[in-house]
């Protein structure tokens, strides 16, 4: 209807392609019309899923001098999941308005300069071992993959192509930008607030230990640099047997591996938390953020937990609609992970967010979560999701959705999905997938009191 917020996440497997459409809220001179925004365009493996979630986005948008109107880009970090689809190519024929980014993907940025020496050693390490053409695990794998030449062209797309074309600079957002620095010349309906990520990224997210881990990393990194890309083909050094070499070069690798998922977690905590305030309505936008048990300070911190001390004027209150992070992931919305009751910071949090109805009252929040499940044990965690479910409006029972062909086609199923599936969880995007092929998931937010 014509006076709803639209919120559509497209099936794209483990990735975000998000798209929001908010009523009435664009004003240029007399003419008043819809918001349209784009929050991430991503995805692991393949990007076909992609391109058709993009060419249905066009289907939404105005015409406007002979191309689509899109009013925001926004870009909530740099993993290939949140944006392998930026394509300049597939955005040829979408007039881009404004084009957001994390504060984190500003090379320049000079409060991240720890931060961006980490991820070019993880860079150079990870694509150091895929040249070597080793067996991987699937999590080893999908590890290599998050820094791929493809990244670079994503990347090159985001920060000079689009802004080029479409004759904008690109602003890269962070906490302590006020809402009337964030706010689009066209906006006229809407607040839009940032949560996440803080500004001085290398205090916040990397902590004082920062010079330590990256002397780590570059220690765990130079023999994989020098590495011959088929290392039974080439020469062994002659100071040091051939076992002791391999077992080695063995140990390496497995420390850079730890320091690339170290610097994947600091990318994830980067990740632009977006509050949408509209007629009296809430809609938080997370990203991958992560949290930890507490907040520290002087140490390495996590996005949640950050938020949390420092804008919890803003996050100490509930949401009407919550983009649930990292597909579904154990540690990407805070909650009692342990499951005993304890109330921790984490449990508190979402506590404040999407509290629990009391006094048989009905949750009146919504939530969506972007996910598939493939081999990952904690992406989506099932439990989280019951958790979630249990405080949202929009849920099923997927149990009693799925028929007998449609559940035996669900990846480890037996492992990960059977034990929980006739209890309510809010919809996933995998699942829904499955019952209509439509590819997307509408949910739609009716306004409250302005």
């Amino acid at each position: 209807m014509a006076d709803q917020l639209l919120i559509r996440a497209y099936n794209v497997g483990v990735g975000d392609c998000i798209y929001v459409r908010i009523p009435k809220a664009r004003k240029k001179g007399a003419k008043v019309d819809d918001f349209h925004i784009l929050i991430d365009c991503g995805k692991k493996g393949s990007a076909d899923q992609l391109k058709v979630a993009l060419d249905q986005v066009k289907g939404e948008l105005p015409d406007e001098g002979g191309k689509k109107r899109l009013d925001l880009l926004l870009v909530s970090h740099e993993h290939e999941d949140h944006m392998k689809g930026m394509d300049p190519a597939w955005f040829d024929d979408i007039k881009i308005e404004n084009l957001w980014m994390s504060v984190a993907m500003n090379r320049e940025h000079p409060q991240a300069k720890f931060t961006n020496q980490l991820h070019d050693m993880a860079v150079t390490a990870m694509r150091n071992i895929a040249l070597r053409g080793l067996a991987l695990s699937p999590e080893l794998e999908d590890i290599v993959g998050r820094y791929g030449i493809a990244n670079d062209g994503a990347v090159d797309a985001l920060r000079k192509v689009l802004p080029k074309r479409n004759g904008i600079a690109p602003l890269y957002v962070h906490a302590d930008l006020k809402p009337a620095d964030l706010k689009p010349d066209t906006l006229s309906g809407a607040i839009f607030k940032v949560l996440g990520p803080e500004f001085d990224i290398d205090t916040f997210y990397l902590g004082e230990a920062g010079d330590e881990i990256l002397h780590g990393f570059a220690a765990s990194s130079g023999i994989l640099a020098g590495a011959p890309a088929k290392p039974a083909d080439g020469p062994l050094p002659t100071n040091i047997s051939a076992s002791d070499f391999r077992r080695l070069q063995s140990r390496m690798m497995s420390s850079a591996f730890a320091f690339a998922e170290e610097e994947g977690e600091i990318v994830n905590n980067t990740s632009v938390m977006l509050l949408i305030e509209w007629r009296g309505r809430r809609l938080l936008f997370v990203g991958d953020a992560e949290w930890n048990k507490a907040y520290r300070d002087k140490k390495k911190n996590f996005a949640w937990n950050t938020a949390w001390r420092l804008r919890k004027k803003e996050l100490n209150k509930p949401v009407d609609f919550l983009k649930i992070g990292h597909h579904g992931s154990i540690n990407s919305t805070p909650w009692n992970d342990k499951e005993d009751g304890e109330a921790t910071e984490p449990s508190i949090i979402l506590d404040a967010i999407l509290p629990l109805p009391v006094g048989g009252a009905k949750p009146t929040a919504k939530a969506i979560v972007s996910t598939e499940r493939t081999f990952y044990k904690v992406i989506p965690r099932a439990t989280l999701l019951l958790e979630i479910g249990k405080r949202v409006s929009n849920t099923k029972i997927y149990a009693n959705e799925l028929d007998d062909d449609q559940i035996a086609d669900l990846p480890n199923y037996g492992l990960y999905e059977k034990k929980w599936l006739n209890r309510p969880q809010p919809l996933r995007t995998d699942f829904e997938n499955r019952l209509d092929g439509k590819g997307f998931v509408d949910i739609t937010i009716e306004p409250g009191e302005d």
